[in-house]
């Protein structure tokens, strides 16, 4: 199930175009707390199509329970900055608040930074609870997949070694535009994700390149914390950001995120 959220409600991409459904639920959130996943969707009225555009696309998470994030869970990241590959991954939280929707402006925070990155990743959202899980069964409790632009203020970063503060500004969660059903997903080690700064390609990687598999890395979190339906987990950000390149996020550049299945992610940085 391929689905988005527009202004006229919950639909599904078909053909190009946006099925819009007959449902209950107010957004795709909703639908994966209450359910578990996007399937119910499947059986649901057309009431109308319209066309498919990027600017008709609102937040598929309006209000995401928990933003979870990794740092340094791709042997290319590891191997660009010279780091060694961590026994344990390196998680934290960003507050919700944070969370940036498809196609809006992100606001550079004034007087806070001036080493904006981006990071484009593979977020996904979980359908059922999972603590203290196995690797193995880990997969099983995902809902769906989206793209992320896991913005980062680095300089924050570096003085108060705090992620949840470099990556907390309202916007620095970028997720979108569409989610993608698990059972729409072959291989979870398999998934592609890319990014381009006003056009130019910056990243290009896949699952496979993960220290920590997506499976894996989700049983791990669920060792620590309980993970809820509704709850998000991106899954760390390859090589080739801002970072890498000694070339940060200026007002007027435009980040697009690629994620396999998932329409894009665009976001405009504005002063």
């Amino acid at each position: 199930m391929h689905v988005v959220m527009t202004a006229a409600g919950l639909g599904r991409v078909e053909d190009g175009a946006v099925a819009v459904l007959d449902t209950p639920y107010p957004d795709a959130g909703t639908l994966i707390e209450q359910t578990g996943s996007l399937e119910s969707l499947a059986a649901a009225q057309v009431v109308r199509r319209v066309p498919l555009t990027e600017d008709g696309v609102l937040p598929p998470l309006p209000r995401p329970r928990a933003l979870w994030g990794v740092g340094l869970n791709y042997r290319c990241k590891a191997e660009t900055t010279g780091r060694p590959l961590p026994d344990e991954p390196i998680l934290y939280l960003a507050a919700p608040s944070s969370l940036g929707a498809p196609g809006s402006p992100v606001r550079v925070p004034p007087g806070r930074t001036a080493e904006l990155d981006y990071e484009a990743e593979i977020a996904v959202v979980l359908g059922r609870p999972l603590y203290r899980a196995a690797a193995s069964e880990a997969w099983d409790a995902v809902a769906a997949v989206t793209a992320a632009n896991d913005l980062t203020a680095r300089d924050v970063m570096r003085a108060t070694a705090a992620p949840v503060l470099a990556k907390s500004f309202p916007g620095f969660t970028a997720l979108g535009a569409s989610l993608l059903g698990r059972d729409e997903i072959a291989d979870s080690a398999a998934i592609g994700v890319r990014a381009w700064v006003n056009g130019e390609p910056r990243q290009d990687a896949t699952s496979a390149a993960m220290i920590f598999p997506i499976p894996e890395l989700l049983a791990r979190v669920s060792w620590y914390a309980a993970l809820r339906p509704g709850d998000v987990v991106l899954t760390g950000t390859p090589a080739g950001t801002g970072q890498d390149l000694g070339v940060f996020l200026t007002p007027g550049d435009t980040v697009r995120v690629e994620v396999d299945g998932v329409l894009p992610l665009t976001n405009r940085i504005s002063a």
